[in-house]
């Protein structure tokens, strides 16, 4: 597993973090290093030509490359996303997304093409039209933001809403869901230069204007009706999506705490004479960052061995509450990561408000946490229903 990010690559990841977050620039030369060390195609089955990363071998390792480069991992992650969800169809018995772990294995990048400006249904609905062309594709019609990796992606996923009122097939014209993929090659689309943000930088992740981006039968993967799903093509995307994202998350505080314990043993106080690390406030500082992150780590571990032996073993399959467990962990992660961060800012002195230092940029990225899916009243929400059923 190692083998994939070495320590050499990482530091070379690491020195190179602070420049692209500083000019605002995609980390080419990072995903040329991660293409070459065959890190994209890490979570690929082994049959496909990939590395065989389990998904709680994969959180880990993701984890690793955000404590070195935040911004890098985040945008990675989308692309790895997508291979979690091939790998967990594949797993089931379902070959829809075989191609997908073949092409990752082969070095094609994947986009992640979900988000909409005012769309808090994220994979419920979708301002996004999908127009069919009459051959079983779609054209689709909107506007994405968040898209990472908006430089560098070669397949991009997208979702879109084909409108009622289409009588064909025998179906009743109801509108449904499309999901899909378009090629980078195919045109149709128009990616801006919109991202100059607070943090995560180097992840360049432009809004995407699709005019007529073009995904034909055979890469469209699932037409579902809006709203909540079981398909497990939406509950891979979910659990995917969740618990890798909260692996970054977690990667940040594990840098944090490092970087805290090592200022609190260099800075000595005038007052005693002695090095921060002897106050027994900071002390108890440091002391419930690890408390924190220890629980972070439990968490992440026991729902990803979960999540790995369900497909071989039904009892350990959750269903509906996945959605329930995994909204959960990505939001106690990431507020977990924000206090841990802001901690380890409050114990490291004064130089971390500078914009040289890694902890100040740490500040910065670790807020992204509270805009990705699932938000925290999204999670709430979520939770209420699994307790008290629907809202009437």
């Amino acid at each position: 597993m190692t083998d994939l990010l070495s320590g050499e690559l990482l530091a070379d990841i690491r020195e190179r973090a602070a420049d692209y977050d500083r000019d605002n620039a995609f980390f080419a030369e990072d995903l040329a290093d991660l293409q070459a060390s065959g890190y994209l195609g890490a979570m690929v089955p082994t049959a496909f030509g990939g590395g065989g990363l389990t998904l709680r071998e994969t959180a880990h390792e993701q984890a690793r490359l955000a404590a070195h480069a935040p911004a890098t991992a985040l945008a990675v992650n989308m692309h790895h996303v997508w291979v979690g969800v091939g790998r967990y169809l594949h797993e089931r018995g379902d070959s829809s997304l075989d191609w997908l772990l073949r092409e990752a294995a082969s070095g094609e990048v994947f986009g992640f093409g979900y988000s909409e400006p005012g769309n808090d249904l994220v994979l419920l609905g979708s301002r996004t039209e999908a127009r069919p062309d009459g051959s079983g594709g779609y054209t689709f019609h909107g506007r994405k933001i968040f898209t990472s990796n908006s430089p560098a992606w070669t397949r991009l996923g997208v979702l879109g809403l084909e409108k009622s009122g289409v009588l064909r097939h025998g179906r009743n014209g109801a509108p449904r869901l499309v999901h899909a993929f378009i090629t980078r090659d195919g045109g149709g689309f128009e990616i801006l230069d919109d991202w100059d943000t607070l943090g995560m930088r180097a992840s360049q992740s432009r809004s995407t204007l699709l005019d007529g981006a073009h995904a034909p039968a055979d890469r469209v993967l699932r037409l579902l009706p809006p709203g909540p799903s079981l398909d497990p093509y939406v509950l891979g995307i979910f659990t995917s999506f969740e618990v890798l994202l909260a692996s970054v998350y977690a990667g940040i505080a594990d840098r944090a705490l490092e970087l805290a314990v090592e200022a609190v043993n260099k800075r000595t106080s005038m007052k005693t004479g002695k090095a921060y690390a002897q106050d027994p406030d900071v002390r108890r500082r440091i002391a419930d960052m690890a408390l924190a992150q220890d629980s972070v780590w439990l968490q992440i571990d026991g729902i990803t061995r979960d999540l790995d032996a369900s497909a071989a073993d039904p009892t350990l399959d959750r269903g509906a509450g996945w959605f329930r467990a995994t909204a959960g962990l990505k939001v106690r992660v990431t507020e977990a990561a924000r206090e841990i961060v802001d901690q380890a800012v409050r114990v490291s002195g004064g130089s971390t408000y500078f914009n040289g230092s890694e902890l100040g940029r740490l500040y910065r990225d670790v807020l992204a946490g509270i805009f990705h899916p699932s938000s925290d009243d999204a999670a709430h929400a979520t939770v209420a229903q699994s307790l008290l059923g629907p809202l009437e």
